[in-house]
C-alpha cells in the first residue's frame, strides 16, 4: 500500500472521528425536550416551528433543570420561561437581536433614503448614503419592511438580517411601472428626487426640511425647484417658466382639481399626510396628459393595503389635522384625512400676518368716503377632507375609491356710523369650494400587460355676496365648474427595454358664470359646455445609457369640429459614467382658463373665475416648448443646466389681470419665455445644500394693442435661490435659505399728465405698459426639526419654521387709482409680501 493512500486513509479516519464526536456533543432541540420531559416529570409548551432546525449543546448528565433552562435561555435565540414548578414555555416573546442590511439595485446601486421599519411598531430607520441601515433590540419574530419608492416593497424576517459578521446584502427590484426609475434619489433635501424623465418626485412621508416650512406643503414645496416661483408668494398663482396659474394641470388621484389653495393661496389645500408622492413635470409630458399648457403636477395617495392600523395628527399656529389608516380585512383598507383652521376661534400672531397679506386693499379693508367710524367682525375659516377604500381582490387586479373636499369660507360685517348719525351695517360672505370623486380599476392581465381605468367628476364653486350700505346694492357672483372624465390606458411591455402604451380619454366640462344686482336689477347667467375625445399613443425605450419616450396626443373636440395633434418627445442620454444630455419637447392645450373682469370681484380677495373657449374671443390656448440641457453628478454633486423656449397662443388680456388701461380690453395674443436654468447642488449624510439660477425674458404680443410687444406680467429676469440644510443630530435638524429675484413689471402714469376725463368718469392715464419694473425681491426663512419618541409606537416631532426671517418689506405688486382729493393726480397702491411669520407645528405618528 502506497503512502499517499496510507495518509488518506488516516485523514478520513481523523476526520470522521471528529465529526463523531462533535456530533455526539450536540442535540437537536426537538429531540432534547422529550428526554428533558421524561428524566425531570415536567411539560414544555411550544409551536414546531419555534424549535425545529435548532442545535443545542447536550446538557450534562448531573445538571439540574434550572441549570439546563438558563444554558438554553443564554445560548439560543428561544425564551424558555417556568409557569410553574412543572410547565415551561418555549417562545421568541422578549427575545430580541440586533439586525443590519445593505439596500442595493440590481446594478449593485446603494438606495439612499429607503424606508426600513419592524412591521406593526413605529420603530424604523431610513438608509444612509451608501444604502446601509441598523435596528437594534428586535424582536425574534419580528417581520421587516423595506419599501422605496420605485422598487417592491420587501417584507423580510428579522432572523434573516442578523449577519454574522458584514450586513446583508438586500437587492430592491424595480417596480414594473412605467416611468419609476429614479436618476438622483436625494435631490436638494431628502425625499425630492429626480426621475430619468427629467420631472422631479416629492416623496412626502421621507420628505426632509425646507427653509421657513414646518410640514410638507405640497405646493410650498414644489417652489424650490428651478423655474416654479410664485410672484406674490401664493401657492393660488404658481408661475412655472412664465406661465400664469390656471397653466398648470393639478390631478389628485386622477382627478382634476381647480383650487389649489387655503387661506386665498397661502397654504396648500393637499393633506400632505396621505399624499405619498407628488411629480412635478415642466416639459416632455406624457401623451397620457393634456391642459395645462406651463406645468403638471400629479398628486398621488397612499396605495398600500397594511395590515396594521396606523395614522397620525398634528397641529401648527393656523389649523390641525389627522389622518388614519385603516384596515378592513387583508384585502380592504380605508385611508382617511381631516384638516380644520381654528382661525375662528383664536388669532394667532401667524393668522394675523396671513389676514393681513390676503386681504390687504380688498372691498374687505377700504370703505366708502362717506364712513367716518367702522367697526369690523370677520370670521374665516378652512377645511378640507379626503377619503380612500382600496380593495385587493388578488395580485392582479386592484380597485380604488376615493373622495376630497376643499373648503373655504369668509363672513365680513362692518358696521359704522355715516354722515347722518345714522348707524350702518354691511355683511358679506364668500364660499370657495371643490370637491372630487374618482374611481380606479388597475389589472395585470400578464407579465407583459396592464391596464388601467380611471374616472373622476369634480366640482369647483367659488359664491360671493357683497350688501354695500353706500348705494343700498347686493351684488350676488357665482362661478362653478362641472366636469367629468374617463380615461383607459393599455401598457403593453414588448420586453424589457421597450414599452407601448395606448389610450382613450373623455372629458366634459361645463362652466357657469352668474351676476346679479339688486339696485339696479340686473342678472346676467352664460353657462358653457365642452365635450373632448382625446386618443394618446407612445412608444418608450430606455436602457443603462438611453432612455427615449415619443408620443402623440389627438384631441377632438366636439363643438368646434376641432382637430388638434399634440406630438411629444422626451430623451436623456448618458454620454459617460456622469454626464449626460437631455432633450424634451412637447404640443399641449388647454380649453378652460381663468379671467379678470374686474379687479373687486369676489369681494376683491378671490377675483379670478373659469371660463371656457369659444373660439371667438376666447380661443383654445395652445403651446409649444422645447428644452436642451446638460447633467453631471458624481459623488452626489449634481451640475444641472438646461435652456427652454415656450411660446403659449390664444391667451387674452382678461386672464393676464393687467392693472392698466387693457384692463377692460378684449384682445388675444400670446406669449414667448426663453431662458435657462442652472442648478447646482451637493448632497451628503449629514448635510445638502444648493444653489438655483433662473434668467428668463418674458413677453406678450398682441397685435391690435398699441404697443404689441410689451414685457409680460411674469417677466422675471433673474431669480436665485439658495439653501442648506444640516442634521445637528439624528434627530435635530436645520435648514436656512435665502431667494432673491429681481422685481416684476408694471405700469406707471404719464408724468405730468396722470389722469384723463371719459364723460363723467375720471380714470388714470397709463403710460407704456409694463416699462417700469419693482424693487428686487429679497427673503430668508429658517427651520428648525426636533424629533423623539414617546413610546415604541408612537413618534413625535417638533417643528419651527420662519419665512422672512429679516422681516423686509418686499413689494409684490403695485397699481395707481385716481386721487379722490385731486382728480387730476393719481396715488400709488402697493400690494405688500408676509413680514416676519412664525409658525410652529406639533405632530405625533403612530
Amino acid at each position: 500500500m502506497s503512502l499517499n493512500k496510507v495518509l488518506c486513509i488516516l485523514s478520513c479516519f481523523v476526520l470522521s472521528f471528529a465529526t463523531n464526536a462533535q456530533t455526539e456533543s450536540q442535540i437537536a432541540l426537538a429531540d432534547l425536550i422529550p428526554e428533558l420531559e421524561a428524566k425531570f416529570d415536567v411539560k414544555f409548551s411550544y409551536t414546531s416551528e419555534a424549535v425545529n432546525h435548532i442545535v443545542v449543546e447536550r446538557p450534562n448528565e448531573e445538571a439540574s433543570l434550572t441549570t439546563i433552562i438558563s444554558n438554553l435561555n443564554a445560548t439560543t435565540l428561544l425564551h424558555f420561561k417556568f409557569l410553574t414548578e412543572r410547565y415551561i414555555t418555549i417562545s421568541t416573546i422578549e427575545k430580541t437581536i440586533n439586525i443590519c442590511g445593505v439596500l442595493k439595485t440590481v446594478d449593485a446601486i446603494p438606495l439612499y433614503g429607503a424606508s426600513v421599519y419592524v412591521s406593526g411598531h413605529t420603530k424604523g430607520v431610513v438608509t444612509d448614503e451608501n444604502g446601509k441601515f441598523t435596528l437594534n433590540d428586535v424582536e425574534v419574530d419580528a417581520t421587516i419592511t423595506i419599501s422605496y419608492i420605485g422598487f417592491e416593497t420587501k417584507k423580510l424576517k428579522a432572523l434573516s438580517l442578523r449577519g454574522q459578521k458584514d450586513c446583508v446584502i438586500i437587492t430592491m427590484t424595480a417596480k414594473s411601472e412605467v416611468l419609476d426609475e429614479i436618476v438622483i434619489s436625494k435631490f436638494l433635501t431628502t425625499g425630492l428626487q429626480q426621475r430619468v424623465d427629467g420631472s422631479t418626485q416629492l416623496n412626502t412621508e421621507q420628505f426632509g426640511i425646507l427653509p421657513g416650512l414646518t410640514e410638507p406643503d405640497v405646493l410650498q414645496s414644489i417652489q424650490a425647484l428651478p423655474g416654479v416661483e410664485s410672484l406674490n408668494e401664493s401657492i393660488a398663482n404658481i408661475n412655472v417658466r412664465g406661465g400664469t396659474n390656471d397653466q398648470n394641470l393639478m390631478l389628485w388621484d386622477g382627478i382634476k382639481m381647480y383650487h389649489s389653495g387655503h387661506f386665498f393661496g397661502l397654504i396648500s389645500a393637499y393633506n400632505p399626510y396621505l399624499t405619498e408622492k407628488v411629480i412635478v413635470t415642466k416639459n416632455g409630458t406624457s401623451s397620457a396628459f393634456s391642459d395645462g399648457v406651463s406645468s403638471t403636477v400629479n398628486m398621488f395617495t397612499k396605495d398600500e393595503v397594511n395590515e396594521t392600523f396606523s395614522g397620525g395628527f398634528g397641529a401648527n399656529l393656523i389649523h390641525a389635522d389627522a389622518f388614519f389608516e385603516v384596515p378592513i380585512s387583508k384585502k380592504i383598507a380605508l385611508h382617511v384625512s381631516g384638516r380644520r383652521s381654528f382661525t375662528d376661534v383664536f388669532n394667532s400672531p401667524t393668522y394675523e400676518n396671513y389676514f393681513e397679506r390676503s386681504f390687504q386693499d380688498s372691498e374687505l379693508t377700504t370703505n366708502g368716503e362717506d364712513i367716518n367710524e367702522v367697526a369690523t367682525a370677520s370670521d374665516f375659516y378652512f377645511y378640507d377632507y379626503t377619503a380612500k377604500l382600496l380593495y385587493d381582490l388578488n395580485e392582479k387586479h386592484q380597485f380604488r375609491a376615493q373622495v376630497i373636499g376643499i373648503n373655504n369660507n369668509l363672513d365680513y360685517e362692518e358696521s359704522y356710523t355715516n354722515n347722518s348719525n345714522e348707524t350702518e351695517s354691511k355683511t358679506s360672505n364668500l364660499k370657495q369650494t371643490n370637491l372630487g370623486f374618482g374611481g380606479d380599476w388597475e389589472a395585470q392581465w400578464g407579465a407583459r400587460f396592464q391596464t388601467h381605468l380611471s374616472s373622476y367628476y369634480s366640482q369647483y364653486n367659488v359664491d360671493a355676496i357683497d350688501y354695500r350700505v353706500e348705494t343700498d346694492q347686493e351684488l350676488i357672483q357665482a362661478n362653478e365648474v362641472l366636469e367629468t372624465g374617463i380615461k383607459l390606458k393599455a401598457n403593453y411591455k414588448i420586453h424589457d427595454n421597450l414599452n407601448v402604451l395606448n389610450g382613450y380619454q373623455f372629458t366634459e366640462v361645463g362652466i357657469l358664470n352668474a351676476t346679479t344686482v339688486s339696485n339696479p336689477v340686473y342678472s346676467r347667467t352664460k353657462k358653457d359646455v365642452l365635450l373632448n375625445h382625446a386618443f394618446f399613443s407612445e412608444i418608450e425605450f430606455k436602457n443603462k445609457t438611453l432612455f427615449v419616450r415619443g408620443g402623440v396626443r389627438a384631441n377632438y373636440f366636439q363643438k368646434f369640429s376641432k382637430l388638434i395633434i399634440e406630438p411629444r418627445l422626451n430623451l436623456r442620454y448618458q454620454l459617460f459614467n456622469n454626464f449626460a444630455i437631455k432633450f424634451l419637447g412637447e404640443f399641449k392645450n388647454q380649453s378652460a382658463t381663468q379671467i379678470i373682469d374686474f379687479q373687486d370681484d369676489f369681494l376683491g380677495v378671490e377675483n379670478r373665475r373659469w371660463i371656457l373657449a369659444n373660439e371667438q374671443t376666447i380661443p383654445i390656448s395652445e403651446s409649444k416648448q422645447g428644452s436642451f440641457g446638460f447633467q453631471y453628478n458624481k459623488h452626489n454633486f449634481l451640475v444641472d443646466i438646461e435652456g427652454f423656449y415656450k411660446t403659449v397662443e390664444g391667451i387674452t388680456v382678461s386672464n393676464q389681470g393687467f392693472y392698466n388701461n387693457f384692463q377692460f380690453i378684449n384682445a388675444i395674443g400670446n406669449y414667448t419665455v426663453k431662458g435657462v436654468e442652472f442648478l447646482v447642488n451637493k448632497t451628503a449624510h449629514k448635510y445638502s445644500t444648493w444653489l438655483s439660477y433662473t434668467y428668463s425674458v418674458n413677453d406678450y404680443e398682441f397685435k391690435t394693442l398699441e404697443p404689441s410687444v410689451f414685457p409680460n406680467n411674469a417677466d422675471l429676469r433673474h431669480s436665485v435661490s439658495l439653501a442648506f440644510n444640516y442634521d445637528v443630530l439624528p434627530n435635530f435638524k436645520a435648514s436656512i435659505g435665502g431667494l432673491w429675484r429681481s422685481g416684476q413689471p408694471f405700469t406707471k402714469p404719464v408724468e405730468g399728465n396722470e389722469t384723463v376725463q371719459s364723460g363723467n368718469s375720471t380714470f388714470v392715464n397709463y403710460d407704456s405698459p409694463n416699462s417700469e419694473y419693482l424693487e428686487d425681491f429679497m427673503r430668508l426663512d429658517a427651520s428648525l426639526n426636533y424629533s423623539f419618541k414617546l413610546n415604541d409606537n408612537v413618534q413625535t416631532s417638533i417643528k419651527v419654521g420662519v419665512i422672512n426671517v429679516l422681516d423686509r418689506k418686499n413689494t409684490i405688486n403695485t397699481y395707481y387709482k385716481v386721487d379722490p382729493n385731486d382728480s387730476n393726480s393719481a396715488i400709488r397702491i402697493k400690494k405688500e409680501s408676509l413680514g416676519f411669520t412664525p409658525n410652529i407645528s406639533f405632530r405625533c405618528d403612530f
